[in-house]
C-alpha cells in the first residue's frame, strides 16, 4: 500500500480546506516544494497535488508551484488534478516530469473524455471520484452529480484508467475517520486499484485500511493529519512495512 502525502495548492500556497471549503483554508507552507521536500525526505514513494484554485477556475492556475516540485523531484512519481479539462494541459504536465493526471470534474460531466485521454496517454490517467452519499461532486465539490459512483468507477476502468481515488467529502479535512465501508464496496467492485482519501486521522485508520487491502484499496492519501500531527507519516510507512509493504 502507499500512503500518498497531499500538497493542496491555493493562491501559490500549500493548504488544507474543509469539506472542500475554499474559505476554511489553513496555510502550512507558503512555499509548496518546501511541502514535498518534507515528505520527500519523510520516505514517500509518492506525490499528490491539488490545484485548489484551477479546480473552481476548470483550467491550471497553480501551475508554476507544479511545475517546481516535478523539477525538483524528478525521482518522485507525482498526480497532479484540480482544472485539467483539456488534452493539451495534461500534455503539458507529462512533459515537466508529472506522470499522472487525474480527471475529477470533467470526467463526470463527459465521461467520454476519459476514454479518449486513454488513448492519448495511456496509463497516465486517474479518475477522482469525490462522493456524498455516493453521488459524485463536482465544479470543486459545489454540486453533486446524478450518477452513481460505482457505475461510473467501472465504466472508467473500462475506459483503462490506472486507478480510482476515492474521498468521501464529508469527512475530508475533518479528521472524522475514513469511509472504510464505502471505500470498500467501490474497490471490490471493480478491479483497478483504489485510494482511499479524505478523512484518514490516525494510524488506527491506516489499519483500518490495511485490513481491506485484499478488496484492492492499494493507497492511502492524507493531508491535515500528518500536517497537524496526528498520525506521524514516519510510522505510517513504517505500520505499512510490516504488514507486507
Amino acid at each position: 500500500m502507499l500512503l500518498i502525502p497531499a500538497i493542496d495548492i491555493q493562491n501559490g500556497r500549500c493548504v488544507r480546506l474543509r469539506q472542500g471549503n475554499m474559505d476554511e483554508s489553513t496555510v502550512y507552507e507558503v512555499d509548496p516544494v518546501a511541502a514535498a521536500r518534507r515528505w520527500v525526505d519523510a520516505g514517500t514513494q509518492r506525490l499528490h497535488i491539488v490545484d485548489l484554485d484551477g479546480a473552481i477556475a476548470g483550467r491550471p492556475v497553480n501551475t508554476n508551484a507544479v511545475y517546481r516540485i516535478a523539477q525538483q523531484f524528478p525521482e518522485i512519481p507525482i498526480q497532479i488534478g484540480g482544472g485539467i479539462r483539456s488534452e493539451e494541459t495534461i500534455e503539458a504536465y507529462l512533459e515537466v516530469g508529472v506522470q499522472y493526471a487525474i480527471l475529477g470534474t470533467k470526467a463526470v460531466n463527459e465521461p467520454h473524455f476519459v476514454s479518449d485521454m486513454c488513448v492519448e496517454f495511456p496509463n497516465h490517467i486517474i479518475v477522482g471520484l469525490d462522493a456524498k452519499g455516493g453521488k459524485p461532486a463536482v465544479e470543486g465539490w459545489s454540486k453533486l452529480s446524478k450518477h452513481d459512483v460505482i457505475d461510473l468507477a467501472r465504466r472508467f476502468e473500462n475506459d483503462g484508467v490506472v486507478a480510482i481515488i476515492y474521498t468521501d467529502i464529508s469527512r475530508d479535512g475533518m479528521l472524522t475517520g475514513v469511509n472504510i465501508d464505502a471505500t470498500r464496496r467501490l474497490a471490490e467492485a471493480i478491479r483497478i486499484p483504489v485510494y482511499a482519501a479524505g478523512g484518514i486521522a490516525s494510524l488506527d485508520d491506516l489499519r483500518r485500511l490495511l485490513e481491506i487491502r485484499d478488496s484492492g484499496v492499494t493507497g492511502a492519501i492524507t493531508g491535515r493529519a500528518i500536517y497537524d500531527g496526528s498520525m506521524d507519516f514516519a510510522a505510517g510507512l513504517k505500520l505499512i512495512e510490516q504488514h507486507g509493504g
